[in-house]
């Protein structure tokens, strides 16, 4: 809910705003499974379109469409309202400009990149490959740009690297040594991350980032959802596209310095899949990232049951906290309270440890950055309901909604242009038609040769029989020995007759 100029966010002893200056200074949403962390982003997300702020989140579960819908008044709502003084009068049920993306194309706009624009940096990071490994992923790319072979989908990339296999004796002066273990290496990560959907990602039309940075005729920022049900079960996939997005946004947009809003903020759900089990490497990258891109106006928020989720040296970048109860029911899950309450700046008036086993569900403690800049104290808040609807949309609006946006028919149909599969395959095939053609050429060669020999041998007085002139000559004198034992037996049988 905006309001005075400030995200209205909750209410306790007293009333919690972000401040829209602080915004893109990122954020953290952490809390158990049923807690209200969901209803906490759709509350930011909202604030932030009514802000005039462009919005894009991750929907892992598909409970989000909702956003497009106008909500609906209900006991919990009007218990709610009312214990923090809010009249109808200034809350109003609502919805919001929505638009629906989906890396696989199912449930909202496709989403796609191409090879090129990942990079080999990136890529390499992803696939977790060694240094030597990465080295031979660069000549890849290298090969690629100095032939002025595109690389686009995700067949040019398994293309390239067979080709830069086949050909590394002849690249060895120019690029450097290329093993075989090194490409079996790659060929099997890039098997792994084909098996997770990664050929639905690469390809073009490719994205245009400023598609996600708009607002609707009301100055209302969009609501980007991607729609992540079936991408979450990959997780792979799902920490490339998240860090691609991150990058490609750092890459694309200007320096703004420290705006007066957002351009863009960014709701990360189900955190940890960009860091459980990633290479330092990867958190190194996600980590500068964050650092740098809140100069390009962009505030990344995090979703994820513990802050323990989240590296020290991404959380450390983190200023606006909502923290939702957690349970303590094992030494683990009590050092990760304690470790949660240490984050926040006391307030006398509880205590923080304590209280973040005690919260109800859609309460929480809330900590925002101020004017200033200084981390507020911490506060015990009910967070606001959202005024659009609770809960997922039927497939029938989500397609109607989606057919319906201004972007309809701008990314649906995926385009194959010519790139280095197909000049690739179309150099083995005129390499093939080579081969086949000189193998004739020397075939009929090797018979004209042949012919003369047999001239030679001809002209030379005593002829030497060709082999198929010995076969008649023995034909021949068998037939001739054969006739003349018919004569030899007709002969006898005469004078026998006679005798």
């Amino acid at each position: 809910m905006f309001r005075d100029g400030r995200l209205f966010i909750g209410k306790g002893e007293k009333e919690v705003y972000i401040e829209p200056k602080m915004a893109n200074r990122h954020g953290l949403i952490a809390g158990a499974t049923g807690t209200g962390k969901t209803i906490t982003l759709k509350v930011m997300a909202e604030s932030f379109s009514d802000m005039g702020v462009p919005v894009f989140l991750a929907d892992i579960k598909g409970d989000l469409g909702g956003c497009v819908k106008k909500g609906a008044e209900n006991e919990n709502i009007t218990k709610r309202l009312d214990s923090m003084g809010i009249s109808r009068d200034e809350f109003t049920f609502t919805g919001y400009p929505v638009r629906f993306w989906d890396v696989f194309g199912e449930g909202g706009h496709p989403v796609r990149t191409t090879i090129s624009e990942m990079g080999s940096t990136l890529l390499s990071r992803l696939l977790g490959l060694t240094d030597v490994q990465s080295g031979v992923m660069d000549i890849v790319f290298r090969v690629a740009d100095d032939k002025g072979w595109l690389l686009i989908d995700y067949k040019d990339l398994r293309a390239m690297v067979s080709y830069v296999a086949e050909h590394s004796k002849e690249l060895l002066n120019d690029y450097g040594n290329v093993t075989k273990q090194s490409v079996g290496a790659i060929q099997r990560s890039l098997l792994r991350l084909e098996d997770e959907g990664a050929e639905a990602f690469f390809g073009e039309p490719n994205i245009d980032i400023s598609d996600w940075i708009q607002t609707n005729e009301k100055g209302q920022g969009y609501i980007n959802i991607l729609h992540c049900v079936k991408l979450y079960h990959s997780p792979l996939l799902y920490s490339t596209f998240m860090l691609w997005l991150l990058s490609e946004l750092f890459e694309t947009l200007p320096e703004v310095g420290d705006p007066e809003k957002p351009k863009l903020v960014f709701f990360f759900d189900e955190a940890h899949l960009l860091f459980k089990g990633a290479p330092t490497a990867l958190v190194d990258k996600i980590e500068q990232v964050v650092k740098l891109i809140r100069s390009k106006g962009v505030g990344v928020y995090f979703i994820t049951q513990s802050p323990s989720d989240v590296p020290d040296t991404v959380l450390t970048q983190l200023s606006n906290r909502v923290q939702h109860a957690l349970r303590a029911y094992t030494p683990s899950e009590q050092r990760a309270v304690r470790a949660a309450a240490q984050t926040f700046r006391p307030n006398p008036a509880f205590s923080t440890e304590t209280a973040i086993t005690e919260l109800a569900t859609g309460q929480a403690l809330v900590s925002f950055l101020d004017a200033k800049g200084v981390p507020g104290i911490v506060e015990k808040a009910m967070i606001l309901p959202p005024q659009s609807a609770m809960g997922p949309i039927d497939d029938e609006r989500r397609k109607a909604e989606i057919e319906a946006d201004d972007l309809y028919g701008k990314y649906e149909e995926e385009v194959d242009n010519e790139s280095a599969y197909e000049i690739i395959n179309a150099e083995r095939e005129a390499l093939l038609k080579e081969e086949i053609a000189a193998a004739k050429e020397q075939q009929k060669k090797a018979a004209n040769e042949a012919r003369e020999k047999e001239k030679k041998a001809s002209a030379g007085g005593r002829k030497k029989k060709t082999a198929t002139e010995k076969i008649a000559d023995k034909a021949m004198n068998t037939i001739g020995r054969e006739i003349g034992k018919s004569i030899s037996r007709g002969l006898l049988g005469s004078l026998k007759k006679f005798m």
